[in-house]
């Protein structure tokens, strides 16, 4: 049976003290009332789950234009709660680790795991340099790349990592070769209540040859006109998404991600995607950066390369790689790039900054 919303799995635990709906509701006032800030936000969404109402509002990230608050089913959360728990098998008792922020839809989604799947949660603060007991084993933890970046040695006892929120870097998928915890990449967004798809990046056995995104079971994927994926998950949402996302499907249960199609820039007649570019860069550049593009009389839009930090020279041999359409004809440099609470870059907010 399908657990329902309205209910608390009655093995959960929050910090090592059971709780019920009743129990929760005195938590979340306290958090509210006398917690630090993480704190408080963690008692807004306990107090809007555990009210009379069947939706919840929530906040999308606005990495790619104005962030807005959407209407989401609460049983729609639950299913995708479960479907993420069978597909890491988590089992009640497992312990977890929320070092998210609960304002996030990521916060949010791992809070209702613990609560559906009878899981063992700690809280702590959401830094950059995290907490972490490392005395205790966990099972399951959900963070963003500079968390995961910024806390390798703090990993060694936690079994499964999902991380999201923002692009994953080359040099941090090499990074997490070497630790024991095994890494995915999620897919998603608030309008799918957390991912639907997730890319295993380490530890892979031998019939892993090439990671793609694997859709979790009850996620069907198709695609556009445009070449964008179009996501049918019946489960989590009642209208078929369409997304901006240009993907190449690999069968019917994989794809690989190739970049958004607002990004997408056409120089010269030719359409080139910023993502495939940056991927070829990261190893070339120590420091954050994004393709965009400025106007131009004669190519129609020119490729330029934003980097975050303080002016410094770029040589040539960095972009031998790239195609011809591909070079950036200008650099810029911007002391701190615009993002959102993920640490995701807004790119056009960036960009705005140096036109």
């Amino acid at each position: 049976m399908v657990p329902t919303f309205d209910k608390v799995h009655n093995h959960f635990q929050l910090n090592g003290f059971h709780y019920n709906r009743e129990g929760l509701k005195e938590v979340a006032y306290s958090f509210i009332k006398e917690g630090d800030d993480f704190e408080i936000a963690i008692g807004e969404f306990l107090a809007d789950w555990l009210d009379s109402k069947d939706t919840l509002t929530v906040q999308t990230s606005g990495s790619t234009g104005i962030p807005k608050s959407i209407e989401v089913s609460k049983q729609a959360m639950v299913h995708s709660a479960l479907t993420t728990g069978n597909f890491f098998e988590l089992q009640p008792k497992d312990r977890a680790l929320l070092c998210l922020p609960a304002g996030t839809i990521a916060g949010k989604m791992m809070l209702i795991r613990a609560m559906m799947l009878g899981l063992y949660l700690d809280i702590i603060p959401p830094k950059k340099n995290l907490t972490i007991n490392t005395r205790k084993i966990y099972q399951f933890a959900a963070m963003i790349p500079m968390q995961l970046q910024k806390n390798l040695v703090k990993l060694g006892k936690i079994k499964t990592i999902i991380v999201g929120g923002a692009p994953v870097s080359n040099d941090l998928k090499k990074t997490i070769q070497t630790i024991k915890p095994t890494v995915y990449e999620t897919y998603g967004m608030t309008e799918t209540v957390s991912h639907i798809a997730v890319k295993q990046l380490n530890n892979f056995s031998e019939e892993i040859s090439k990671p793609y995104f694997q859709v979790l079971p009850g996620v069907i994927i198709s695609q556009d006109k445009r070449e964008c994926l179009v996501i049918d998950a019946k489960n989590i949402s009642e209208d078929i998404i369409v997304t901006n996302d240009v993907v190449k499907l690999q069968g019917k249960t994989a794809f690989e991600w190739l970049g958004r199609i607002d990004h997408v820039i056409n120089t010269g007649g030719v359409k080139v995607h910023p993502e495939v570019i940056e991927n070829a860069l990261t190893a070339h550049l120590d420091t954050r950066f994004f393709i965009a593009s400025l106007p131009d009389d004669e190519l129609g839009e020119r490729v330029i390369l934003v980097v975050e930090g303080e002016p410094e020279p770029i040589q040539k041999t960095v972009f031998a790689g790239l195609g011809k359409h591909e070079i950036p004809k200008d650099v810029f440099f911007v002391k701190h790039f615009q993002e959102t609470q993920s640490g995701k870059i807004q790119r056009k907010k960036t960009l705005a900054s140096i036109k």
